[in-house]
């Protein structure tokens, strides 16, 4: 059986339904990510700032006000929540988030010079974080990057939780 055109939803609207109740298996999978990366080998606010850096990255509106509104929730302040975008010359970052955010922009942008993670920003990131919390940076990175398919195509509504956000 082949599936039916959808037609573009209006402004007001995410283009596609929830996902979890189109594709069920969605949720074990989502949930699963989440409870790898929530394993406290980092600090959930790292985890928010690349996550926020990701959706900057790529231009989702959904992604940055959804990492946004969660580091204000943890108690963020607005000049670190604002500074991600430019966080290479920001004093408001300690040197392993400064670390972990240039994981994020390695693995998402292209390298004009090779290998998108070099030794050196590996041992970088070593220096701040264990084995295990590296492959949690990685399962965050990893996590942030299996939503943004369905951020991007999808568009969900920014700023509306996350069990209202598909019309």
């Amino acid at each position: 059986m082949t599936a039916q055109p959808n037609t573009v939803r209006k402004n007001n609207g995410s283009r596609l339904p929830n996902p979890a109740r189109l594709v069920p298996e969605l949720g074990p999978v989502a949930g699963a990510l989440f409870k790898a990366t929530g394993n406290g080998s980092v600090p959930k606010t790292t985890i928010d700032l690349i996550q926020l850096r990701a959706g900057q990255i790529v231009g989702n509106t959904y992604l940055t006000v959804m990492h946004t509104d969660s580091l204000r929730k943890d108690g963020v302040s607005e000049e670190r929540i604002t500074a991600v975008a430019s966080w290479q010359d920001a004093p408001c970052f300690t040197d392993a988030e400064a670390a972990a955010l240039a994981l994020v922009e390695a693995v998402l942008q292209p390298s004009p010079h090779g290998e998108r993670v070099p030794d050196h920003l590996y041992a970088r990131a070593a220096e701040h974080y264990d084995d295990k919390a590296l492959t949690t940076l990685a399962l965050a990175i990893g996590q942030v990057n299996f939503f943004i398919p369905l951020a991007l195509i999808g568009k969900p509504l920014p700023g509306v939780k996350p069990s209202e956000q598909w019309t």
